[in-house]
């Protein structure tokens, strides 16, 4: 394709591409894809976004931005031109007395946190890490939990994104409506968004506490457990009634930080876990005394902290997994637990069955009006579970995924954007009442195909649909400074 490339072209590439990008391999955090794209860019403006999107259209490119890579699919893989927006990370607006903060696209999390503790502000929910992009984080509809609480696009008002013809759109509640709500969790397939505004709050503590509990008492009285705190969630262990809670609520209370233990939580929660997990690849009937085994060593005491939000929220996700995680209705959710733990226990009655890895993490969101927010229109519980990969190995885990995903369609559920999971243009069809009028956006946003990857061409697209390509430029196209 370079040699297509005129001069100009050729140069304004080579000036945004990434030191490392002739020999660049991308693999997501997981370890579980990878993909060699044939440029690695990093643009730093609008302007270069619009200008890269004129080059996709002309030549037949296809664009992808990236931030952290976190997501455990293929969502940001392509063998085109990958977008490291880390360079996009600056504050562009602040509004004390509304309390929103309005940044580039590629801030990410972490940083996002820190330039809002500087300005006495706070994000109201927080998933369990940081790493994220901004832009990363919405485009999935990351969350975190509380049944008072949204996912992370719902906090948004007001964003720009540059779509597939080239032209800047700005959208909010009441500029271009539709596209914001398509927008705000459009898992890059109407453009590539550089700015947002975020809703914020008053920076605020948080109080968590973190007991033991079982599965039936929880399950039994969840309704009351749920709103038994402003953010509640838990985790049970498999081939254990064991369950720890968290709760969290705000609080003026000084801090009173958790300090994690060298022996028990570093050396023995993390070096040894793994280590013991190597080994059950060769005996995996030794996994459910495992699980058992650090239960009792690790969670089954009561855990106190006070400390910033943003902190206390945050938490270590341990070492690359595989993980798969969809949201049901949340009346739905005893059931879909009573049903994965039938089958769990099952299978550790057979001597070749499954063998499955704590926790099974379970959060609450509530309902959002977000097209693609698998939380549209109805408050939901998330059902995350996992596999881990031990430095990086291959464990099994298609069984435990197909019967897991099987449970959580039955019950009405929607997969997490940023996972792999197996929904498609039909399924999704009829999951999301707002998915036809996505399609008719993402068609007018992109006619080109510039933003279709593979994850798009396979989940997104209906089989039938062909790609255009074209040589026109939009008459759309504009490099005027953001206006905020």
């Amino acid at each position: 394709m370079a040699h297509l490339l005129s001069d100009s072209e050729r140069a304004f590439i080579e000036k945004l591409q990434c030191s490392s990008s002739k020999s660049y391999q991308f693999q997501n955090w997981a370890g579980t894809f990878r993909c060699k794209p044939q440029y690695y860019l990093a643009p730093e403006t609008e302007c270069e976004v619009v200008e890269l999107v004129r080059i996709a259209v002309r030549h037949g490119l296809t664009l992808k931005p990236v931030g952290s890579g976190h997501s455990p699919s293929d969502l940001a893989c392509t063998d085109s031109v990958l977008l490291n927006m880390d360079k996009m990370n600056r504050i562009l607006a602040h509004d004390a007395y509304a309390c929103t903060l309005t940044v580039e696209a590629g801030v990410r999390l972490h940083q996002l946190n820190a330039m809002l503790e500087q300005r006495g502000m706070a994000l109201s929910s927080l998933g369990s890490i940081s790493e994220q992009s901004i832009a990363g984080a919405i485009s999935t509809a990351t969350h975190s939990t509380g049944m008072a609480f949204g996912d992370m696009s719902s906090a948004i008002t007001h964003l720009v994104i540059i779509d597939g013809t080239g032209r800047r759109r700005e959208c909010s509640a009441t500029v271009d409506p539709d596209l914001f709500n398509a927008a705000r969790c459009s898992i890059g397939a109407l453009g590539i968004i550089t700015q947002v505004t975020i809703q914020c709050e008053p920076a605020f503590k948080l109080h968590a506490v973190q007991t033991p509990d079982t599965l039936d008492n929880v399950l039994n009285t969840l309704d009351e457990v749920v709103f038994s705190a402003e953010h509640v969630r838990f985790w049970w262990f498999p081939y254990t009634d064991s369950v720890t809670v968290w709760r969290a609520n705000r609080t003026t209370l000084p801090k009173q930080p958790h300090s994690e233990s060298l022996l028990r939580d570093r050396l023995y929660g993390y070096h040894y876990y793994q280590l013991q997990l190597l080994k059950a690849r060769l005996v995996p009937n030794d996994i459910p005394r495992i699980t058992r085994e650090h239960f009792s060593n690790r969670f089954d005491r009561r855990i106190e902290t006070i400390d910033d939000s943003y902190k206390v929220f945050n938490f270590d996700c341990l070492f690359p997994q595989y993980v798969n995680e969809w949201a049901v209705p949340w009346e739905n959710a005893a059931d879909v637990l009573r049903q994965l733990r039938s089958w769990i226990n099952a299978e550790e009655r057979k001597s070749d069955g499954a063998r499955v890895h704590f926790p099974v993490e379970v959060r609450f969101v509530r309902e959002s009006d977000v097209w693609l927010s698998p939380a549209y229109g109805q408050t939901v519980c998330y059902i995350g579970v996992i596999m881990y990969r031990p430095y990086g190995r291959a464990v099994p885990y298609k069984k435990y995924w197909r019967v897991y995903e099987d449970i959580m369609r039955t019950q009405g559920g929607r997969p997490h954007w940023a996972k792999a999971h197996k929904m498609y243009h039909y399924d999704l069809k009829s999951s999301y009442p707002k998915f036809d009028d996505f399609m008719r956006l993402r068609s007018e946003c992109d006619p080109n195909g510039v933003f279709v990857n593979d994850y798009i061409r396979r989940h997104i697209l209906p089989p039938s649909e062909p790609l255009l390509t074209s040589t026109t430029v939009s008459r759309f196209l504009t490099c005027e400074k953001p206006r905020l």
